[in-house]
């Protein structure tokens, strides 16, 4: 019988918000220490199959599209237990190469009506050495693995290239994939580095280092030109997919005071569907696309789906709906592939601009 999320949320939502987070985390952790064959039981309740939604992408084998989006296991603690719950991939991090403590608390916080999370919290995470510890216990690993990479706040942004690089020569054998996270709004001056000469060389630099793919994740409060102009310099400089995108800092969209930290969740829905529609119809043909952004929903995912995304990330919709909708989404998604007459995922990939 499946655990029925709904039954819980109430007791999690009873703690502070990064506190019941915690509780997940170690609630998982337990779990699969001291019963591992228990997670077989998730992964018979929430694994759903079907070869319409699998495909090979940068040489990896996706069986389904809908992965975990980073700063949930940002210390690579969780990757066994969250495979179970039916993710396609999973990201660990953002991490840093020197541990830090983030920013000061209280920095997440719910907004329950909205389903959305306002976040401040500024890559806290115990460095590379002990996520590499973690990491190792694991990789290679059944499913796609991301690596979440970001710079130490004490970092200038003159030496954070240096702290790229040494997180992927330290990561280029514990991961499938990187992403370059230059987009949270909760590192200061950290979106500055979403320039052309940054980014250009910045994966010009990580190709003398690994062949692993690269991927640039994005803000949506940029202009859309700056955007496109900023992915196409990605492109030009060998990144092999672009993330669209991060959490947003249009504070007009919350009712309340804090303008400091990223939305995510429902209130994004509308903006970040825009963004990457604005954006992907542009670069879609020349790259591999990763949505994100409020999306809780097969028909949410389906639509950016047919604006050009191969694979699609969640995060908070876990938090609001329970790791059931990851069964949903992908179940839907067959269904809507089906109705529409289409015989495998990628025939529908960017259909909306053909």
């Amino acid at each position: 019988m499946m655990i029925n999320y709904k039954n819980i949320r109430p007791l999690l939502y009873k703690l502070e918000p990064e506190k019941a987070h915690t509780l997940v985390e170690f609630s998982m952790r337990s779990l699969d220490y001291l019963f591992p064959g228990g997670m077989s039981f998730f992964a018979k309740q929430y694994i759903f199959n079907d070869e319409i939604l699998h495909q090979e992408i940068f040489n990896l084998k996706f069986y389904n599209p809908i992965g975990l989006a980073g700063g949930f296991d940002k210390n690579a603690t969780m990757i066994r237990p969250l495979s179970a719950l039916g993710f396609g991939f999973l990201e660990y991090g953002t991490f840093t190469p020197k541990a830090q403590n983030g920013n000061e608390k209280p920095r997440l916080f719910r907004l329950v009506e909205q389903e959305s999370i306002q976040n401040a919290m500024g890559f806290n995470n115990k460095g590379k050495d002990i996520v590499a510890q973690n990491v190792k216990k694991n990789y290679p690993f059944s499913i796609p693995l991301i690596a979440n990479i970001g710079k130490n706040k004490n970092t200038s942004n003159e030496d954070a290239i240096n702290d790229y690089l040494t997180l992927l020569k330290d990561f280029k054998d514990l991961c499938d994939i990187f992403v370059v996270n230059i987009s949270s709004p909760n590192t200061k001056n950290l979106r500055d580095l979403q320039n052309e000469e940054f980014v250009h060389k910045l994966f010009k630099e990580a190709k003398n280092i690994t062949n692993k793919p690269m991927i640039l994740k994005i803000a949506p409060d940029m202009n859309i030109d700056s955007a496109i102009s900023l992915c196409k310099s990605a492109i030009n400089a060998q990144a092999d997919a672009i993330t669209i995108a991060n959490t947003s800092i249009d504070y007009s969209l919350v009712n309340n005071t804090r303008v400091f930290g990223g939305i995510s969740g429902k209130l994004i829905t509308q903006k970040s569907a825009t963004f990457f529609k604005e954006v992907a119809k542009e670069i879609y043909q020349d790259t591999i696309l990763i949505a994100s952004g409020g999306i809780d929903s097969a028909e949410l995912a389906y639509e950016r789906i047919k604006n050009g995304a191969s694979l699609i990330q969640i995060y908070t919709a876990l938090i609001f709906k329970g790791p059931i909708v990851i069964k949903n989404i992908n179940e839907g998604l067959a269904k809507l592939l089906k109705q529409d007459g289409f015989h495998h995922i990628s025939e529908a990939i960017g259909v909306n601009f053909k």
